[in-house]
């Protein structure tokens, strides 16, 4: 069954407008009309199966037929702190890391990035990286749209307000002396936790230092160097093993 975002749909609602870009993708695309049956979700954890009242071009209004049990989701809200990656690798990261059921994902401007936060704002980025995890949680049958939060610098989000696990990926060998990912324990789960995954060419040794000094753990996926937009991937599959989600 087809699935629909409808962010201002309310549980108590008949009918509900799709926003204009998900009808034209419902008509123009899919080629469906009036009377096909739908689902669509509101990104905070409801969904619902629909049947499409009214089509005319990107004007699509459905009506709510029943309530369907959404995809859990994860004990433990991950944040991905992840820097900004070339090209189209940052669109890769964030659609595998919101498949993997990640909660939220901040992009960050680190001493290697090759870009600024002026420019990744000007460059409508952040609108992209909304639409690729929006198209995501869709493929991935997620009722809840992870936020993709504002570019920020390293500095400005080890000072943001700090989740009760805090986990920086370092490359092996790195001077921040790392711990291995599967020392976490695995019978308690923080409340919530963020992890920081570095560019290509890795964190400078002054920002390993300052993720320390704000509480942060250096910790390693092993004795290999993987691909920075591979890093992510890996670390979250691996922490939702040790949290008893895989």
């Amino acid at each position: 069954m087809h699935r629909f975002y409808a962010p201002t749909l309310d549980p108590g609602d008949e009918t509900v407008l799709l926003p204009r870009a998900e009808g034209e993708h419902l008509t123009r695309v899919l080629r469906l009309a009036a009377g096909d049956t739908v689902a669509v979700f509101d990104g905070r954890g409801h969904e619902f199966v629909a049947r499409v009242v009214s089509a005319v071009r990107r004007d699509v209004r459905v009506q709510i037929v029943s309530a369907v049990e959404a995809v859990p989701e994860s004990a433990v809200a991950l944040t991905l702190a992840q820097a900004v990656l070339k090209g189209d690798k940052m669109d890769d990261v964030i659609r595998d890391a919101v498949m993997l059921g990640a909660f939220a994902i901040q992009p960050i401007v680190t001493k290697r990035s090759e870009t600024t936060v002026a420019a990744l704002m000007r460059g409508a980025r952040l609108e992209r990286w909304r639409r690729v995890a929006l198209a995501s949680a869709k493929q991935s049958r997620r009722a809840v749209l992870p936020e993709i939060r504002m570019p920020l610098t390293l500095e400005t989000a080890l000072g943001e307000p700090a989740a009760a696990l805090r986990l920086m990926l370092v490359e092996p060998g790195a001077a921040a002396s790392p711990e291995h990912l599967s020392a976490l324990p695995r019978a308690t789960l923080p409340a919530d936790a963020a992890v920081f995954v570095g560019p290509e060419g890795g964190w400078t040794a002054e920002e390993c230092a300052a993720a320390q000094t704000h509480g942060v753990r250096m910790f390693t996926l092993g004795p290999r160097t993987l691909r920075a937009d591979a890093v992510a991937i890996a670390a979250i599959s691996v922490l939702q093993f040790l949290w008893g989600e895989s």
